[in-house]
């Protein structure tokens, strides 16, 4: 199986009206080298949507056909595979041998908001939201957020970016779709005084779907933050392995090292043998 994720920096809408770049947007026809040096069974390519609308679309599905693949286009949004967060991704799920079924969550999966993510209060440093330097843009949306949920509600403000759903969203719903900058704050009250801080790394972790026992080793916190944002959810991920897999019943030879961290569930549908003669 090969899980890939091409470049989407010149697809998504986050870009704006900045000039798209060619080579950026074709490393999805470097997935089939992989492809056709692994040979894998399955292939499931994730992107944003808009990458649908790219030229050369049609020509990249065309190839992975010709490799004989059966190929389901879906659209999931994280949010409904328990994941706390609004976050729509194109998945190109390829199968050589088998029917593709339609990904669909697990029933009952629990719904998460952005109250879920947050840390305790006080954990992390906070300031006056009108501290005297704070561009008058975020202080409208501040405002538009108090005058529609009243005074002592905490909510989160868009910081940085354009937003076209006013700027603020309150906490009972997922948190809207992360991207690479350092964009939400979450605005709370301490005496009736309207405070100000932006969302820290482990609660963006668990915003991605991540458990907090997951550990970014390497990097400053704008660079975590980058990471995060062009991350795949892992829970989507799991469920459309689990699901895409769930009538395979041969043996699978792995590294014993790779069986070790196997999804548990991938485990559970299938024989894992670890050939001891590999690391």
């Amino acid at each position: 199986m090969i899980l890939a994720s091409p470049e989407c920096t010149s697809h998504t809408c986050a870009r704006g009206k900045r000039e798209r770049c060619d080579d950026s947007r074709n490393t999805a026809f470097l997935v089939l080298k992989f492809i056709d040096h692994f040979e894998p069974r399955w292939v499931v390519i994730e992107n944003v949507v808009h990458m649908k609308q790219w030229e050369r679309y049609d020509e990249f599905i065309a190839e992975l056909r010709k490799r004989e693949f059966k190929i389901k286009e879906q659209t999931q949004d994280a949010a409904w595979f328990g994941v706390p967060q609004n976050r729509r991704r194109l998945f190109i799920v390829c199968d050589r041998n088998g029917d593709i079924p339609a990904i669909t969550p697990v029933v009952g999966t629990v719904k998460l908001t952005a109250g879920d993510i947050l840390d305790t209060c006080r954990t992390w440093k906070r300031g006056p939201l009108d501290n005297g330097r704070r561009a008058l843009p975020t202080l409208e949306r501040a405002r538009r957020a108090i005058d529609a949920l009243g005074e002592g509600k905490p909510f989160l403000i868009v910081y940085y970016g354009s937003d076209a759903a006013g700027g603020w969203q309150p906490l009972d719903r997922p948190i809207r779709t992360l991207t690479t900058l350092d964009r939400f704050g979450l605005v709370e009250w301490d005496n009736n005084i309207p405070t100000l801080r932006m969302l820290q790394v482990p609660e963006l972790r668990r915003a991605m779907g991540f458990s907090d026992d997951f550990r970014m080793q390497q990097g400053c916190r704008r660079d975590q933050i980058k990471v995060l944002g062009n991350g795949v959810c892992p829970p989507v991920m799991t469920s459309i392995v689990r699901q895409i897999t769930s009538s395979f019943r041969d043996t699978l030879i792995v590294p014993r090292s790779i069986a070790r961290h196997a999804i548990p569930e991938f485990v559970n549908s299938c024989e894992i043998k670890s050939l001891m003669s590999m690391p």
